[in-house]
């Protein structure tokens, strides 16, 4: 047995029972007897009319309290690796005493900044081996983005 729900209201409509509403725009409306239409077409919202099924669902009536319960969920934690590091370095660096972390994070502090230096001090000598060439007469022609790229070069005017 087919049955509909009332377009306005939410009820139930039977076989033989009811009334189609077909609007301008071909949406088909179902309505269980001429309250509902008349409301539908008053345009009325059925979440203000008491005895809708809208209504009370949004106002939680009529619910059994088993259905009505939520039965909450308890995160889980899990464990997951990080990329770039598996879940027993994780671990084994969570379980470090506080003294060790600390000497190990100097010694990464410290290792960086040699590191830095050596980059910085190899850009000095670079530089300085650019300038000494520079003063044997050795010079280097500056090249322009547009030269760089492959243009022509301009041509120079020797008349004035």
């Amino acid at each position: 047995m087919r049955t509909y729900d009332d377009s306005f209201s939410g009820q139930r409509i039977y076989p033989g029972k009811g009334k189609l509403y077909v609007r301008g725009d071909s949406k088909i409306f179902r309505f269980q007897n001429g309250k509902s239409e008349s409301l539908f077409l008053q345009r009325k919202n059925p979440r203000r009319i008491s005895w809708t099924v809208l209504f009370r669902r949004q106002r939680r009536k009529g619910i059994t309290e088993e259905a009505a319960k939520k039965r909450t969920r308890r995160t889980v934690k899990s464990q997951r690796a990080i990329v770039g590091a598996s879940l027993d370095v994780i671990k084994e660096k969570r379980s470090m005493r506080p003294e060790v972390r600390s000497a190990a994070r100097l010694q990464a502090i410290k290792e960086s900044k040699e590191k830095k230096a050596e980059a910085q001090a190899a850009k000095k000598s670079e530089k300085a081996k650019k300038a000494a060439g520079a003063s044997k007469g050795q010079t280097q022609r500056i090249v322009g983005k547009q030269s760089a790229r492959g243009s022509q070069q301009k041509v120079q005017a020797n008349t004035r």
